[in-house]
């Protein structure tokens, strides 16, 4: 039996690691070692609660006001101190996030295999997204076996000098994950949502967090948005992020409008039910451009440039930028011309089938020499839905 250490500290990175949880915790053949970081306090623990998983260890390192060092030198402190990798087989990661790169370095300097899941995510430019285009690179360079959601991603590993078969191509655990939430639906988690099911208007839902976002981008996705909100068949929802420089420039432009719902973000279910009654995505979240795609909803990215191409490129979503103009014709298109709509809504989803989870745990098996090779993940002619 091999004992992995699973280290994760965000709500994604919970997401998308609770069907590899499930199904390792479910295998004879391992034992799995949950370690969270907490890099994402209040939104980490509920969406860890919505899933049944409770951490083996909870490092607990969010302070006020830390800066990216900081964190990222408490997670790698907490994790290294007190031999918590002590009898680690291998120490699996997910992403890009403070969490990953630190729990990546204390498993190199005990010298443990690193499992990197969504690996060969590449934007690119090594500051957008930032921190975490340098370290999902950085990861690269020192993980053993590298988890691929798509052959993109694998043939940017190859072009880094990955070996080829130190790479399987799985699909993304958050199309499981999702299809896990819709058959555990419950409310829409906020009293203003309630009389969603029963608006006849479209329904845009709009998201927007990423630091490169803050500051005028971020006037400039409000300011679409208020323009938007001039449609009267059209109802805005924007699940707020907490972060206290995203609200001061959202609430000020869109407090007040009728057809504009502000609310906190939501529980990851409630979430999903929220983006099945969707019409449109408007959001900046890595999640949402994959998510998106998989439900069939037309998902505008707004951001310059993104790791995630498989979907610009089959169609399902549209990099918008962060320009006010610009979002708004790409948003009034959309709602204005139905074959523009419907060619986006029926486009292939390249991101998974529901089975990366299975593909991820047999390339664990085959690692260890528990199992045969992994067939890879290849989106097919037809796309591949989530239905609630």
């Amino acid at each position: 039996m091999k004992t992995i250490g699973l280290i994760f500290g965000t709500r994604p990175e919970a997401v998308k690691f609770a069907p590899i949880i499930k199904a390792l915790q479910e295998d004879p053949r391992f034992t799995p070692v949950l370690i969270s970081t907490g890099q994402h306090r209040e939104m980490l623990d509920s969406t860890l609660a919505e899933f049944g998983i409770t951490p083996d260890l909870d490092l607990r390192v969010m302070r006020d006001k830390q800066t990216l060092s900081q964190v990222t030198h408490r997670i790698l402190e907490g994790i290294s101190d007190g031999d918590h990798l002590a009898g680690m087989d291998a120490v699996m990661v997910h992403g890009d996030t403070a969490s990953t790169l630190a729990g990546a370095l204390a498993a190199l300097h005990q010298q443990i295999p690193i499992i990197h899941v969504e690996a060969g995510l590449r934007s690119g430019n090594n500051l957008s997204p930032y921190p975490e285009e340098v370290n999902r690179k950085l990861v690269g360079q020192i993980a053993a076996l590298h988890l691929a959601p798509t052959m993109g991603n694998s043939a940017n590993l190859i072009r880094e000098g990955i070996p080829e078969n130190r790479i399987v191509v799985t699909g993304n655990t958050i199309v499981d994950a999702l299809e896990w939430g819709l058959q555990n639906l419950g409310s829409y988690g906020d009293a203003a949502l309630e009389d969603l099911d029963d608006d006849p208007r479209r329904v845009i839902v709009a998201t927007s967090h990423r630091r490169e976002s803050l500051g005028q981008p971020m006037r400039e996705i409000a300011g679409a948005l208020f323009d938007i909100a001039q449609d009267p068949g059209v109802r805005i929802v924007v699940p707020l992020h907490l972060n206290p420089l995203v609200r001061s420039i959202m609430l000020p432009i869109l407090s007040g409008l009728d057809n504009v719902t502000i609310v906190d973000p939501l529980p990851y279910l409630s979430f999903c039910r929220l983006l099945v009654r969707s019409d449109i995505i408007l959001s900046d979240s890595s999640g949402a451009e994959e998510e998106g795609p998989a439900l069939g909803k037309p998902t505008l990215v707004l951001r310059d440039i993104t790791e995630r191409q498989e979907s610009i490129l089959t169609g399902s979503s549209r990099l918008v930028s962060r320009s006010r103009p610009h979002i708004v014709a790409q948003v009034r298109h959309l709602l204005d011309d139905e074959d523009a709509y419907r060619e986006m809504a029926e486009a292939i989803n390249p991101y998974g089938d529901g089975c990366a989870t299975q593909r991820t745990v047999a390339a664990v098996a085959h690692f260890f020499g528990r199992g045969p090779a992994v067939m890879p993940f290849v989106p097919g002619a037809e796309p591949v839905r989530v239905a609630a």
